[in-house]
């Protein structure tokens, strides 16, 4: 149940003529009184006998009672509750007792037989209006102040008795809704979304890895924003607005929005923190080689999620916040360069993060560098195909990706931050539906591959996994991308790679239990571990440097193979 506090007015008549009129779009059924101060009110929704002029007069009796030059300028209060998509339909009595409870917490009217004059109007199944004249019977101004978080909390004890959906508590960190008034001109333009929405993607994509504010600003007018800088007389950036060219107001004027409108961390001075280095920094980044196109700067995403899981298992808050909102333009910087039949899901995925990427703990920037620089790399390597080692790196740094946003999910909850956990978990969901289709074509063939393999090999590879895994075996041969990880498994073995080793310590590297699909995730993780080509069509019985090649399971127990190489093992 969502309570909104809309602007306050200076005419009650003309309001409750709009709650009683046929609305803008002939949306507005059936209008009339659920509740009122007194319970007396005439209803001219139902009552032939009264009138929009009756109703306002009696709610506007106090404010008349004022000296003119006392009077607020603006008296009149309005707010609507609505119950959420899939709850029951409401009785007008249950509408009733939910308004005297809103109007209560609010402080307009608190039960203490002096309050102000208010109505509810219903017109719709779902939601009533509440309205109200801001002098109280005592002639003094009510104790409205925080009337929307008030509201939210009587609204969260009501869908408990109610038996309602329980919408999760916030934290003031969400980004600004778009407007009645916002929604309804995208409606008559046909657009899915406001210009607010379009907007706060335009602008996170933008600065998703951007090195500079320069190439921020030059990234949005590629994008075909229009953009106002807001200039001190020493000549630096104080702020900016952007704004769609064809979104125009009454007067063909662009309607630009500032950032920090769109969201709390899109204003420039939150943007500009991203370009920070840490102050307890002691150490260079690692130069890394050149990313050299989309599937290279996907391996390089991966291991830079790797590394973030680490920090938000085992870093401070500051870190693990720092960590989470990188993620984000991760997200966004993978949705803008991604192939078509994975677009949809990332793009859902990197909306939905975006509420998990802000809270109340203050991310300590600089520490998230290498998931930076991998958005850095993702943007800068442009589109990728959504087949070969494009496609198969993309399946790979999906798979890293859930376990990360999962992590974010679980570190919100431990924080009581329960919408960035839900928007966590729901990005994990998109995530997983893209990577199903971006590990299709890879899986299929390795499973083709593993089902083919000599029963000497697979014997040898289920002995590795038993002798590695004793714990998960079971659960492992019986999955359906068993056969996949055996194709892998020969492939490392061909490299000239210990299968028993290369599992032990993909294992260790994090737990598996809480893995959807085991063979998947160690799929994935061996052959980067392993350095084996994401696309197993580019893999050819390729040989470690300086390795023997393996024909034979005999010929593997005689002479051994050597442990990929890799750093210390970390849980």
């Amino acid at each position: 149940m969502i309570p909104s506090i809309h602007k306050q007015g200076r005419d009650t008549a003309r309001l409750l003529a709009y709650l009683y009129g046929p609305g803008r779009r002939e949306e507005h059924t059936d209008p009339h009184l659920v509740a009122s101060f007194d319970g007396l009110a005439p209803d001219p929704g139902r009552d032939p006998n009264a009138t929009l002029a009756d109703l306002a007069q009696l709610l506007d009796e106090p404010l008349h009672l004022l000296a003119e030059d006392t009077r607020p300028a603006t008296h009149v209060w309005h707010a609507s509750v609505r119950a959420a998509p899939g709850d029951r339909t409401l009785t007008d009595a249950e509408w009733a007792d939910i308004a005297r409870r809103v109007i209560a917490a609010t402080g307009v009217d608190p039960g203490d037989g002096a309050g102000c004059r208010w109505a509810a109007v219903r017109h719709a199944d779902d939601h009533i209006h509440l309205i109200a004249t801001l002098v109280r019977e005592d002639g003094r101004r009510p104790d409205h102040h925080r009337s929307a978080k008030r509201a939210q909390a009587e609204c969260r004890h009501i869908e408990a008795e109610y038996d309602l959906h329980r919408v999760k508590a916030g934290d003031g960190t969400a980004a600004k809704r778009p407007t009645s008034a916002e929604r309804h001109k995208a409606d008559r333009r046909g657009q899915q979304r406001t210009p607010r929405e379009e907007l706060r993607e335009a602008v996170r994509r933008s600065v998703a890895g951007a090195a500079s504010e320069e190439e921020f600003f030059d990234r949005l007018a590629a994008a075909g924003l229009l953009i106002r800088r807001r200039i001190a007389p020493s000549g630096d950036t104080l702020g900016y607005t952007v704004a769609l060219p064809g979104d125009r107001n009454a007067k063909g004027e662009p309607v630009f929005y500032p950032g920090s409108k769109l969201a709390p961390d899109l204003s420039l001075p939150r943007i500009r923190e991203r370009w920070t280095t840490p102050s307890d920094a002691t150490t260079q980044q690692p130069t890394l080689p050149p990313v050299t196109g989309p599937a290279s700067a996907r391996r390089r995403a991966t291991n830079a999620a790797w590394q973030a899981l680490l920090v938000i298992d085992h870093g401070d808050d500051g870190m693990a916040a720092a960590q989470i909102a990188a993620t984000g333009e991760v997200l966004d910087a993978l949705a803008k360069t991604s192939a078509a039949h994975t677009r949809h899901e990332l793009q859902a995925a990197a909306t939905a993060f975006e509420r998990a990427s802000r809270s109340h703990m203050r991310a300590a920037r600089g520490h998230d560098h290498a998931l930076r620089q991998a958005a850095r790399d993702l943007v800068h390597s442009g589109s990728a195909f959504g087949r070969g080692e494009d496609g198969a790196t993309t399946a790979m740094a999906l798979d890293m990706l859930i376990f990360l946003a999962v992590a974010a999910a679980n570190w919100h909850a431990k924080k009581q931050h329960a919408q960035q956990a839900e928007a966590a978990h729901r990005a994990a969901a998109h995530l997983r539906a893209a990577y199903e289709a971006a590990a299709s074509q890879p899986m299929a063939l390795l499973h083709q591959r593993g089902s083919r393999l000599a029963p000497a090999w697979q014997r040898h590879h289920t002995a590795a996994v038993r002798q590695a895994l004793p714990e998960l075996a079971d659960r492992i041969l019986a999955e359906p991308g068993w056969p996949a990880l055996a194709a892998t498994l020969n492939e490392a073995q061909t490299a000239g790679h210990n299968p028993t080793t290369l599992l032990t310590q993909a294992a260790a590297r994090r737990e598996l239990d809480t893995a959807e699909r085991t063979t998947d995730v160690l799929v994935w993780r061996l052959r980067r571990m392993a350095g084996l080509p994401a696309d197993p069509q580019n893999s050819r019985g390729q040989r470690a440097s300086g390795n023997r090649s393996v024909s034979s399971p005999e010929q593997a127990a005689q002479i051994g193979t050597r442990p990929v190489n890799s750093s210390p093992r970390r849980r």
